[in-house]
């Protein structure tokens, strides 16, 4: 491979050899080229296999986008991972509160993690509707806690958390939240893989997809 290859360009190729290792699948149109990119993000195929949308999860993400929702991520990674022009484009607002001391000193009196705290402020504000985990299952498990208790209804969950302790667990438990709430979209995977930068990558082509309709 030339290393004179132009960013664009490398994606492109990239997108192919993906697409060939791949072969035939079951995802839409609409949802390909989400889990392409969390395969292009990580270097990882089982994505192609253990990525799940809700029903009608792309077409609702894109509307949310189109609709300027604010975006609520679980890590400073996953939000600086996200591009900055893509939401300027949209007028979308980001905000990551695990490092606020306010919520820092808050969830150490309560006894509680931060990342599970900072996803409670976080949806207090009406203007969050888009909530991206890749990191705490207890950001996750919270927000469900908010949706199923406290009438809590975002517009998009990006629900891959990632590691050995509940992080599966949590999104079994997102699966589950269908049946009750099927007006909530998310997207997900199965297992102990995620992370911040395969969930700003997912974020990333729903903000592509949405442009592309725009345009």
């Amino acid at each position: 491979m030339s290393v004179h290859l132009r960013p664009e360009e490398i994606e492109a190729e990239s997108f192919r050899m993906i697409d060939a290792e791949v072969g035939p699948h079951p995802w839409s149109p609409a949802q390909w080229p989400v889990v392409r990119r969390a395969i292009h993000t990580s270097a990882d195929f089982d994505y192609a296999r253990t990525m799940v949308f809700s029903r009608d999860a792309v077409a609702r993400a894109v509307a949310a986008i189109r609709a300027g929702r604010g975006i609520v991520t679980d890590t400073t990674m996953a939000l600086s991972g996200i591009s900055r022009p893509r939401l300027d484009a949209f007028g979308i607002g980001g905000v990551c509160l695990v490092a606020d001391p306010l919520v820092a000193r808050t969830a150490q009196k309560l006894g509680v993690t931060r990342s599970l705290l900072a996803m409670r402020t976080a949806a207090a504000n009406p203007e969050n509707g888009i909530f991206v985990i890749g990191n705490a299952p207890t950001a996750l498990f919270e927000l469900i806690r908010l949706i199923r208790e406290e009438g809590v209804r975002p517009a998009l969950i990006v629900g891959l958390p990632v590691g050995f302790v509940g992080a599966a667990e949590s999104k079994e438990a997102l699966l589950a939240l269908e049946r009750n709430f099927p007006e909530i979209p998310f997207i997900t995977n199965r297992g102990r893989k995620g992370g911040s930068t395969v969930a700003a990558a997912v974020v990333n082509a729903l903000l592509i997809l949405a442009g592309e309709e725009m345009s």
